[in-house]
């Protein structure tokens, strides 16, 4: 129970530090929009890393040098846990919009601060507001903007990891649109931290690996037709190859020991 006391009391304050912050960076805007997005994103990270330390999170990461940093991406991930978006967004390397609910637009402050960080809120029950948003994404891309999305529209509560929801085909239009890269995300033990024994946080290690980028383009027509679904199999391979990953780790850590 200390470390959600830990992280509440520390968003808290960081709600009421933000407001001033909030302040300084709308004058900075009026003169220097990017420089006034740059500051919020990594203000925003700097909250995120304290959370992930407060919460006793560990993460391990691999193939981070398959995303680029000189072009928007789209990166699309598998969804367990809200800590999946804590864990992914500290380490973009430039502006990133993720794609959430639109019930979040209820929440005072919070709202204010995804939209200055260019995410978008997405209205399940209405299809014409949900390409209204992808259409917003295809723009935002086009502007140098990365987005990140989990297709599978809700967090997964499969005993198997690498079972997943099926990927929604048009979270992957704004791709196809603009011809950026998708980088394909997978993550291990994300619910681990809070899912499984709400309302307590757990000190946890966790892997991250994003796999090599993908070009709907360069893509047979059938993987093009079906990319939502060609994607999740990338993303199951990557879990896989997480797995494996993970595991020779703990060994060469357990031979350590006993040297």
């Amino acid at each position: 129970m200390i470390r959600v006391s830990l992280v509440a009391i520390f968003l808290l304050l960081f709600f009421i530090v933000g407001i001033p912050i909030w302040g300084i960076t709308w004058i900075i805007g009026r003169f220097d929009p990017y420089k006034r997005d740059l500051i919020c994103l990594r203000t925003v990270q700097l909250a995120f890393k304290t959370v992930l330390l407060l919460s006793g999170v560990k993460v391990d990461v691999y193939g981070e040098e398959h995303v680029p940093k000189d072009a928007p991406v789209l990166y699309i991930g598998n969804h367990r846990s809200y800590f999946d978006i804590v864990i992914t967004y500290v380490r973009c390397p430039r502006l990133t919009g993720y794609v959430a609910k639109d019930s979040i637009l209820k929440i005072p402050f919070l709202n204010l601060w995804m939209k200055r960080l260019h995410c978008l809120f997405l209205n399940r029950k209405d299809i014409k507001e949900g390409m209204k948003m992808i259409l917003a994404g295809i723009d935002q891309i086009k502007n140098g903007i990365s987005m990140c999305i989990f297709p599978e529209g809700s967090r997964g509560k499969a005993e198997t990891e690498t079972e997943m929801l099926p990927f929604k085909e048009g979270s992957l239009k704004m791709a196809e649109k603009t011809g950026c890269a998708i980088i394909p995300m997978a993550m291990l033990h994300t619910a681990d931290i809070f899912e499984k024994h709400i309302p307590f946080i757990r000190s946890t290690r966790v892997v991250l690996i994003y796999g090599e980028p993908i070009y709907a383009k360069e893509l047979e027509k059938d993987q093009r037709k079906h990319l939502g679904a060609y994607t999740q199999g990338v993303i199951r391979d990557l879990l896989e190859e997480a797995r494996q990953l993970e595991a020779k780790t703990i060994e060469a850590k357990n031979q350590e020991k006993s040297l």
